[in-house]
C-alpha cells in the first residue's frame, strides 16, 4: 500500500480541481490519498464520494497555517481523521477570513504596478476558500508579465520584508491549533519541518508529547533531512508521514503525485483508525 497524504486543490492554493486530483492519484497507482487544503475541510465529503467512484481510499485531512510565537516563524500542522471536525470549523473560518482580507489588499496594491483589475484576478480565486499569492501570480502570467509562479516577480511583490505588495496574514498560535486538533480527536503531524526552520519547535513538541507524527518524507527534503527526521520519529515513537505537498503547477519545483509517499506501517495504523471511525 502507498499513499500521498499531502495534496492541495483549487479549494486552497492548488491549481487542479478536487476531482482531477483524486482521479490522477488513482492513475498514479496510489492506494490512499489525503486532500489537505489549507485551513478548510470543505472538500472532505466530495473527496470521499469521488474516492469510492475511482477506487482509492481518501483520508480526511487539513493543513493548518499557524505561527510559532516563541520564535516568530510560520509553521504548518497537518491534521488527519478528526472525529469531531466541527470543532475545527471556527479556527478554519477565522484564518480564511484573515487570509482573504490580506489577499484583497494585495489585489488592490498590485494594480499600482501592473495594469490589472480586481475582477480579472478574481477569476483565479473564484473556486478557492481564500485569496492566495498564487492566484495573483497566475493572473500576471496570463497577461504575459512573468512565465512562472515563483520567480523574480514573485520575490519583488511578496518578499516578507521588501515585497512591494505583501500583506502579512494573522495566523493562530501552533499550540492553540494542537489543542483544537486534540479536542477534535484528530491526528496531529508537523508538516515539512525544514520548510520554515521548525526543528526547534519540533523537538519541543515531541518532548511535550503533543505530536502524533512528523512529515518525514517531503520532496524538498535532502537525504540528510529525511534521515534526521526519521531518527527523531523513531526516537519518540511517533508516526512517519510523507506526501508530495502537491499544488499542481502552483509549486516551486515539480512534485508529481505519488513521488513522495507515506510508509506502509503508518498507513496500516491510519487505516485502522479510519475503520473504527467509519
Amino acid at each position: 500500500m502507498i499513499g500521498d497524504l499531502h495534496c492541495h486543490t483549487k479549494l486552497s492554493d492548488g491549481s487542479m480541481g478536487l476531482e482531477d486530483v483524486i482521479y490522477f492519484a488513482k492513475r498514479a497507482g496510489l492506494d490512499f490519498v489525503s486532500i489537505t487544503d489549507h485551513d478548510t475541510m470543505a472538500g472532505t465529503t466530495r473527496a470521499t464520494v469521488l474516492g469510492k467512484r475511482y477506487g482509492i481510499n481518501v483520508i480526511p485531512g487539513v493543513e493548518f497555517s499557524c505561527f510559532d510565537s516563541e520564535r516568530g516563524r510560520k509553521v504548518h500542522i497537518l491534521c488527519y481523521l478528526p472525529q469531531k471536525p466541527d470543532r475545527l470549523e471556527g479556527l478554519c473560518n477565522k484564518t480564511l477570513e484573515n487570509r482573504t482580507k490580506a489577499g484583497l489588499e494585495m489585489v488592490k496594491r498590485v494594480s499600482r504596478f501592473y495594469p490589472i483589475t480586481a475582477d480579472f484576478v478574481a477569476r483565479y480565486y473564484a473556486g478557492s476558500k481564500a485569496i492566495y499569492k498564487q492566484h495573483i501570480m497566475n493572473a500576471l502570467m496570463d497577461l504575459g508579465y512573468t512565465d512562472q509562479i515563483f520567480g523574480e516577480v514573485f520575490a519583488q511583490l511578496f518578499d516578507s520584508k521588501k515585497g512591494l505588495i505583501n500583506v502579512d496574514v494573522e495566523y493562530p498560535d501552533a499550540y492553540e491549533v494542537l489543542d483544537l486538533i486534540r479536542l477534535a480527536g484528530g491526528i496531529s503531524v508537523l508538516a515539512h519541518p525544514y520548510e520554515y526552520n521548525s526543528l526547534d519547535l519540533l523537538n519541543e513538541l515531541l518532548e511535550k508529547e503533543l505530536l502524533d507524527g512528523i512529515e518525514v518524507y517531503h520532496p524538498r527534503n535532502s537525504k540528510e533531512d529525511t534521515i534526521k527526521l526519521r531518527q527523531l520519529a523513531d526516537s519518540y515513537g511517533v508516526l512517519k508521514f510523507g506526501g508530495t505537498d502537491f499544488h499542481g503547477f502552483y509549486t516551486k519545483s515539480a512534485s508529481p503525485l505519488a513521488t513522495c509517499v507515506t510508509p506502509h506501517d503508518t498507513l496500516n495504523q491510519i487505516f485502522k483508525q479510519k475503520k473504527q471511525i467509519v
